[in-house]
């Protein structure tokens, strides 16, 4: 067992410790992993909203209301199911519909007032 626990991974460099070396290595690895799924996940956000904003445009040119809360409740339904096969907390899954759907309605709602 290692003893870093006042100090960073990045001072794994300092020990002569295998094991504490090798446990470093593996979480700098992790860490990448994440790094490139953030990496994507920025990516599709902005995809979505983009077409969120679209969407926007069009309520706005045809004069539909900003929210559609049939539309709201059927992905929310939606993402839970997702969530639970994917192993995922429903708590994230909720707090992902909850901020990119308060996003967007921010967005169409400044299209209907222009």
């Amino acid at each position: 067992m290692c003893d870093f626990s006042e100090t960073t991974i990045d001072a794994r460099d300092n020990s002569s410790n295998t094991c504490c070396k090798d446990a470093a290595e593996k979480i700098i690895a992790l860490r990448q992993s994440i790094d490139n799924i953030d990496g994507a996940v920025v990516a599709l956000l902005a995809e979505r909203f983009k077409i969120t904003q679209r969407i926007g445009e069009i309520k706005a040119q045809a004069g539909f209301a900003p929210a559609d809360t049939r539309r709201e409740h059927t992905q929310v339904n939606r993402l839970l199911d997702l969530a639970k096969t994917a192993g995922l907390d429903a708590s994230i899954a909720v707090q992902y519909h909850e901020f990119v759907v308060t996003e967007a309605k921010k967005r169409h709602k400044l299209l209907n007032q222009n």
